[in-house]
């Protein structure tokens, strides 16, 4: 039993009691205080109506056939109105249609009688409604409070599982932006201190390089060391902006001319072509084909290539992309058997982060041995993209 329901019951008994001290009652033959038993047998019931409501419907049934062969107490049909109340809503859910038929047939039947014993139309509808009150209403006010209490829980489930939902979208979003860092970060400086690194150790494994050429090495060095703290800045604000504009950190595949010259600093034999008419690219097809082409010419810097073809070819809705790096243990190399450490990042790194690139656009890439070298080649569609 509830505390509340405890408090709730006595509350009800002493008001019961005080309808009786003031005549509210009808008797056939017993007295006043014996009325007083019925009510606190439904009393009772208010006490368990949430803990047993089964119950509660019991005493209340117990206690209003009692009071009514006594005679009429208000007290108690009014609290007998509660344990209906009670059963229907805290009870099984298929005695809620059971009890509306049932008292609703016993009003019909007490008017009907009523009117027949009576001889009176009038008062076979007074009775009627009066039977209506005391059961039919409670246990529709019931069955409504019980079908809110259903509706609120389902609107509480809908809401958690919305939220599940958005934490799900939430966490797969971070998980693609760290996805997305990660290339940016790794395309854009593993170029630059790639050739650093090797610049840097062939200067220090060589001591028969003249003058000349130590600081023209150094310059390159110089040159790959302030492009990467460039590239960084821009990534670093990009990260800051509140907006999503991404021409602040364009790159595009019209600048591969760049790339090749940055590895020809590097000691790079890069020849380069552009094969087709050149054309506005849109910005994820750009972004990615600039990538793509500087990891390639990267991976051939870190895995001792001496030199690489690079073609870009404009076809009707695609654009293509051609590196080939023409030595004999390129492929090797390139499929991961070359494991030194002076290696600055791996080479597989690298072409996941391509095929990455090229999933999102919808397009094409193979990488791997071909002839007597390596070759990346990528297929990027042009259409259907912003």
């Amino acid at each position: 039993m509830k505390r509340e329901d405890v408090l709730w019951a006595v509350a009800s008994f002493l008001g019961g009691v005080a309808l009786l001290a003031v005549g509210i009652y009808q008797h056939l033959w017993a007295p006043a205080p014996l009325f007083a038993v019925p009510l606190a047998i439904t009393c009772l019931g208010v006490a368990v109506r949430r803990s047993r409501p089964l119950l509660a419907l019991g005493l209340g049934v117990v206690a209003f056939a009692g009071d009514f062969a006594m005679g009429f107490s208000m007290g108690t049909v009014i609290v007998v109105t509660d344990n209906f109340y009670a059963a229907v809503r805290y009870g099984p859910r298929v005695l809620g249609r059971w009890m509306l038929g049932i008292t609703s047939i016993f009003a019909v039947v007490a008017g009907v009688t009523a009117g027949i014993l009576m001889r009176e139309v009038g008062m076979a509808a007074v009775i009627l409604v009066q039977c209506a009150l005391v059961g039919t209403t409670p246990v529709i006010t019931g069955m409504i409070i019980r079908q809110l209490e259903d509706q609120a829980a389902a609107e509480r489930a809908r809401a958690e599982q919305v939220a599940r939902l958005a934490e799900l979208d939430r966490a797969a979003a971070v998980q693609a932006e760290r996805a997305r860092m990660a290339r940016e970060l790794h395309d854009m400086i593993a170029n630059h201190f790639s050739a650093i690194a090797i610049q840097s150790t062939a200067v220090l494994s060589r001591a028969d390089l003249d003058g000349d050429t130590v600081r023209a090495v150094l310059g390159s060095i110089r040159e790959n060391s302030l492009q990467g703290m460039a590239e960084m800045r821009t990534m670093i604000g990009l990260l800051r902006r509140d907006d999503e504009e991404a021409e602040a950190v364009r790159r595009r595949v019209a600048e591969a001319g760049e790339l090749a010259e940055r590895a020809r600093e590097a000691g790079l034999e890069v020849r380069f072509q552009v094969d087709g008419e050149a054309r506005e690219l849109p910005v994820p097809v750009d972004l990615a084909g600039y990538r793509i082409i500087q990891e390639s010419l990267t991976n051939v810097l870190k895995h001792g290539g001496k030199a690489a073809d690079v073609v870009v070819g404009y076809r009707p809705g695609a654009v293509t992309l051609t590196v080939d790096n023409p030595l004999g243990d390129a492929g090797r190399r390139h499929s991961g058997a070359d494991t030194g450490t002076d290696v600055v990042m791996s080479a597989g790194a690298g072409i996941i982060g391509m095929r990455e690139r090229v999933a999102l656009v919808g397009g094409e890439l193979d990488a791997g041995p071909y002839g007597d070298g390596w070759r990346v080649r990528a297929l990027l569609p042009t259409e259907g993209l912003a």
